[in-house]
């Protein structure tokens, strides 16, 4: 048997679902499949290397259950691959902490179980877990803390999904660093969605010599995701104003925004919109978009920062990840143009960088 690696899940929901769809989708198609990965092999790890051992959640139609049936369960509404058969995982969800997970606007879609929470750590240690994904909803800032003390205090690398902002606290990180825990955050940057692709027409403009005036981003969705965004949406608008106006070197109106229209369940629409100056000051505009399914391309970035996470640990690092942090999330610690940020991955990839 190859190696593999040992992941807790910290949400059970479309995110998850489109995570392990896509899982059972590569074991089925054998390793010449490599169609939608970015790093077929990654640091000596497949994506089929990654096995779900521990996960968490809040709802009672959810809990209780093996991780296979429980992440096709309501709400989760994500795309269901064609010709994939989740099989039983041995994996039951277990209850975890609600804190603050759980707000008014979304007690009508959550159906909260009425049984203890588990001690995260022990469960932890108990599934010999190496790596922490949390996919908790935006906003969930007390829970999102509590699972991230308790990777530090079991040991298990982080990797944090969510727009709360850890990985970038320096105190944090500084405990991690010296734990021995590494870290990968903040706020997945998706495979290929709003904000890379809003970067990508950033970095032409600048490099034609186009200026930038104002510019927007508008997202909408169907998954309890965006109905969370539309009433706590604070932290997601931060990481995204700072993914764009990180790459503008001078004062440009950036405005994000979010939308929610149920019947487009988990498929997202993304506008992008540039007000800006040609030669001579000529007006110049671009009205773009994009649709995707969301939670394929949340997973489809979180397979390296898993992969990335276990690596780190091969080295015996811990701390943030520089470089993976900065090519696969919103919001890194160190900021950088997303080629700057590839390079120096496969620079460390390499063993040539050492964060």
């Amino acid at each position: 048997m190859g190696k593999e690696i040992r992941l807790a899940i910290v949400g059970v929901g479309n995110c998850t679902s489109a995570l392990l769809q896509g899982l059972a989708y590569y074991r089925a198609a054998g390793p010449g499949e490599t169609a939608g990965i970015m790093h077929p092999d990654l640091g000596g790890y497949r994506v089929t290397d990654i096995r779900p051992v521990a996960a968490f959640d809040i709802d009672a139609r959810k809990v209780g259950r093996d991780l296979a049936e429980a992440c096709l369960t309501p709400p989760n509404n994500a795309y269901l691959l064609p010709g994939v058969t989740l099989s039983p995982m041995g994996v039951r969800v277990q209850m975890g902490p609600i804190l603050d997970g759980v707000p008014e606007h979304l007690k009508s879609l959550v159906e909260i179980h009425r049984g203890e929470p588990v001690d995260v750590v022990r469960a932890l240690r108990e599934a010999e877990a190496e790596v922490l994904l949390n996919c908790l909803p935006t906003g969930s800032a007390l829970a999102a803390r509590h699972y991230a003390q308790a990777a530090l205090e079991a040991g298990v690398g982080f990797v944090n999904g969510m727009p709360e902002l850890i990985v970038c606290d320096p105190a944090f990180s500084r405990r991690a660093a010296e734990h021995k825990v590494p870290l990968i955050g903040d706020d997945v940057k998706s495979q290929l969605g709003a904000t890379i692709i809003h970067r990508a027409l950033i970095v032409a403009m600048l490099n034609r010599g186009i200026r930038i005036r104002k510019t927007y981003q508008l997202n909408y969705a169907g998954n309890t995701d965006f109905l969370n965004l539309v009433h706590r949406g604070e932290s997601k608008e931060l990481t995204k104003t700072e993914a764009l106006t990180s790459m503008i070197p001078y004062e440009a109106e950036v405005s994000p925004g979010f939308a929610y229209i149920r019947n487009m369940r988990d498929r997202k629409t993304a506008r992008f919109y540039v007000e800006a100056l040609n030669f001579g000051g000529a007006p110049l505009e671009i009205d773009a978009k994009l649709e995707v399914e969301d939670s394929a391309n949340f997973a489809g970035t979180a397979v390296d920062a898993i992969r990335c996470c276990r690596v780190a640990r091969d080295r015996g690092l811990g701390g943030i990840l520089e470089a993976a942090c900065a090519y696969l999330m919103k919001h890194p610690p160190v900021p950088m143009p997303d080629e700057e940020a590839h390079q120096r991955l496969e620079e460390w990839l390499a063993g040539r960088r050492e964060r």
